[in-house]
């Protein structure tokens, strides 16, 4: 029998059966719509994750006092014997070569007070790099200036959002603002920057570093943040930045944590949540795995008169052994594709709907369901298949 021959008798046997053959395939379809949904939104919070982590770029590198293999700062509260980063220390990697930027870093939550409205929010203590390691950018006014150890002046520069809560369409350039009991001199507003999973880069104030020392009452650094010229590998600059640290604290007590190898982890442990999400698709593919087994065993039963007359007719075994392989793998190949369309389709659909909720097809996933159905109905066809090539066909012949 050829092939084409095959593929319409298959095509015959399912259309046969209508209901029984749609509920069939509405069983893998449900699967495969289940795993490109479930993938498509693991996929979409990958890429939202990550676009949110580089949108300052990708060649930064974070300092933090304390060795600690899992990141940064030592607990509050806990003694430890680690020497603090110091102002010092972010001037000196500033001279490293291939670094372009060095700003420390300190933050706090306190009341700023200013145009006769108060508003607690997020203050961070820098340095005129900030700007440039962070890629941030000043829509009115200037950032903080470049200052000696020592001579930081009392500048603030706005967030857009607390900008506007604090003087609406009003210039508060020069405005005087109160940040724990220090007075300072409004010289800038920054751009909108949006939010940064979930924290509000908008709602936020920039002083000298000394200044937020002074102010929350710290010795030391709580961050240093450098960024170094594009194309240098990070394992090249982190080399450097821990030889300069070493030589000016006598020994390794800091962490150095490089954006690409954060976000190389980050890649990693999500990808393995969309496989996982992935996967628990995949089980309702199993479930209609096993009601191409049924339908099929089912099958077999009833075209038992059948199949002997094809044997009698002269068809090999292996002949009826791949007509109802080829049937079970078309049921489930159909039924892949409604569940690529279903799937597809509400994945768009939410995204249309939701533009808030990241969702994207990953298409080698659609792809490698569409194979798993089929080869799920392979799988699924071998036993009736077999018990159909098996049958005596003189008691097939009798059977009613």
């Amino acid at each position: 029998m050829i092939l084409a021959d095959s593929a319409r008798y298959a095509l015959q046997a399912i259309t046969s059966y209508r209901l029984r053959s749609f509920l069939t395939l509405l069983g893998i379809a449900v699967g495969i719509a289940a795993v490109i949904l479930l993938t498509s939104i693991g996929e979409g919070v990958h890429r939202y994750v990550l676009k949110e982590f580089t949108q300052f770029g990708t060649n930064v590198i974070g300092i933090s006092p304390g060795k600690v293999k899992t990141g940064g700062q030592p607990p509050s509260g806990i003694p430890t014997t680690a020497r603090l980063l110091t102002m010092e220390d972010a001037a000196a990697l500033k001279q490293i070569p291939h670094v372009t930027g060095s700003t420390p870093t300190v933050w706090g939550n306190s009341e700023v007070e200013g145009n006769g409205r108060l508003r607690r929010t997020t203050v961070y203590g820098v340095d005129a790099d900030f700007k440039q390691v962070f890629s941030s950018t000043v829509r009115i006014g200037s950032f903080l200036p470049r200052e000696t150890t020592g001579s930081s002046r009392a500048f603030v520069v706005l967030g857009s959002k607390l900008r506007n809560e604090l003087f609406g369409s009003e210039n508060p350039l020069g405005a005087r603002v109160r940040i724990g009991g220090l007075h300072f001199r409004v010289i800038g507003v920054l751009a909108p920057k949006g939010q940064f999973l979930g924290i509000d880069l908008d709602d936020t104030a920039f002083i000298p570093a000394e200044r937020a020392l002074e102010v929350y009452n710290r010795e030391g650094l709580m961050e240093i943040h450098v960024t170094y010229a594009e194309g240098v590998p990070s394992s090249k600059v982190a080399a450097a930045i821990k030889e300069r640290l070493k030589l000016r604290h006598g020994r390794e007590d800091f962490t150095i944590i490089t954006q690409e190898d954060m976000l190389k982890t980050l890649s990693n442990i999500l990808d393995i949540l969309t496989m996982a999400v992935g996967a628990l698709g995949g089980i309702s593919l199993v479930v209609g795995g096993v009601g191409i087994v049924t339908i099929m065993t089912i099958a077999v039963t009833e075209r038992t008169h059948e199949i002997g007359l094809l044997v009698a007719m002269g068809a090999r075994r292996r002949t009826v052994l791949g007509l109802f392989l080829g049937e079970s793998v078309l049921l489930a190949a159909l039924g892949g594709l409604m569940g690529l369309i279903l799937g597809a389709g509400t994945a768009q659909m939410l995204r249309l709907a939701l533009p808030d909720l990241p969702v994207h097809t990953p298409w080698n996933y659609a792809l490698g369901a569409e194979i798993m159905a089929a080869s799920i109905g392979l799988l699924a066809g071998v036993l009736p298949a077999r018990h159909a090539a098996r049958l005596d066909p003189i008691e097939a012949l009798r059977t009613e």
